[in-house]
């Protein structure tokens, strides 16, 4: 039987694998947040979550005091029913990061523990459009960074085969900004995607005006321009602009994207599976951006990305930026520019269970 007789949460701290700085925040640590999973006949499953250095804690605590008591006895084969009943039981504090990013905790292990009873991978599970994905680079342009690091990293980028750029933007002086950008789209070319992110730095009018600047240099989309609740900035700012607005990594709903979607305030959807409570909700979105003719294109955590981004018909890119290599033993696999989706049942990364738990705090 596939009922639920153990469930487990605990905590591992990442230290950051490169220094990563944008317009409003650096990235501390990675928060790790692994929930695991038992069921009577045997079947095991592990999940995980995410912060950015604050808050995991508390994501901790809401999975342990309140969440996981639900699970056993429930049947882990109905990972809607399961999800609903933890949704509903956590009114009063949704719909908002923390319990997000625990429900996503429960609901990857659920994915992961279908996954392995059944023998197949999750890009097969959740679709199986297709079974590769093309990447782009987001390490190699940091807001720290120099104008001759950004062009020799993009450079490197482009050598190693990868198909787009993300260039962080929100210095005090737009034209700085321009520059940048101007100088990397010189250095790779005209046939390299460049996109970039100013990290909710904006107000509507600002996002408006250096748009306008940054349009020369033929941009695939500006990443959160204006802060994730501004939804009316955001379409008035894509009616502006030629250029694509990206949003999804601070959105934690499903209905939250529909009304971006609605208004015409997305070209780019970037749903995250932890942000947006799982894969679950996450299927839900990148069936509805599909629905709106909206390329689906997924915020960080590559390793579980690459599943999901290659199952559904919209995937576009995945994000590359490393971050489990402490804690897993196998790394992506990348040829040619396309990250390709592991074979293994379940999630497919190949965690490293000696180092995590060496790592755990809680």
């Amino acid at each position: 039987m596939s009922t639920i007789t153990r469930a487990e949460a605990y905590l591992v701290d990442l230290p950051v694998e490169a220094q990563r700085t944008d317009a409003v925040q650096s990235f501390l640590k990675q928060e790790t947040v692994f929930v695991e999973i038992t069921t009577a006949d045997g079947g095991q499953g592990t999940g995980y979550s995410y912060t950015i250095g604050t808050g995991g804690t508390a994501v901790l605590a809401l999975l342990r005091d309140y969440l996981l008591p639900r699970l056993p006895g429930q049947d882990a084969r109905r990972v809607e029913a399961v999800w609903l009943d933890l949704f509903s039981a956590t009114r009063a504090t949704a719909v908002g990061a923390i319990t997000s990013l625990a429900l996503a905790a429960v609901d990857t292990a659920l994915w992961d523990l279908r996954g392995r009873q059944t023998g197949l991978p999750l890009w097969l599970l959740a679709g199986g459009a297709r079974d590769r994905i093309p990447l782009y680079d987001t390490e190699v342009g940091w807001l720290h960074l120099t104008e001759d690091e950004l062009v020799a990293g993009a450079r490197q980028a482009v050598e190693r085969g990868l198909r787009g750029i993300k260039v962080k933007i929100g210095k005090p002086s737009a034209t700085e900004d321009a520059e940048r950008l101007a100088a990397v789209r010189r250095a790779v070319g005209p046939d390299v995607d460049l996109m970039v992110d100013a990290n909710q730095s904006m107000t509507a009018a600002e996002a408006v005006r250096r748009a306008a600047l940054l349009e020369p240099a033929g941009l695939l989309w500006l990443e959160e321009p204006l802060p994730a609740d501004d939804i009316a900035g955001h379409a008035a700012l894509a009616a502006a602009t030629s250029i694509p607005v990206a949003v999804g990594e601070s959105l934690y709903s499903a209905g939250q994207f529909a009304q971006y979607l609605r208004q015409g305030a997305a070209g780019i959807v970037q749903a995250d599976v932890a942000r947006i409570g799982g894969i679950t909700p996450w299927l839900k979105v990148a069936h509805l951006a599909e629905a709106h003719n909206v390329p689906m294109c997924p915020h960080f955590l590559m390793e579980l990305h690459v599943s999901l981004a290659a199952a559904v018909p919209g995937g576009r890119y995945l994000e590359y930026i490393p971050q489990l290599t402490a804690i897993t033993r196998t790394p992506l696999t990348v040829r040619d520019g396309m990250a390709h989706v592991p074979a293994a049942p379940g999630l497919g990364i190949d965690w490293d269970r000696d180092a995590i738990d060496a790592l755990r705090k809680e």
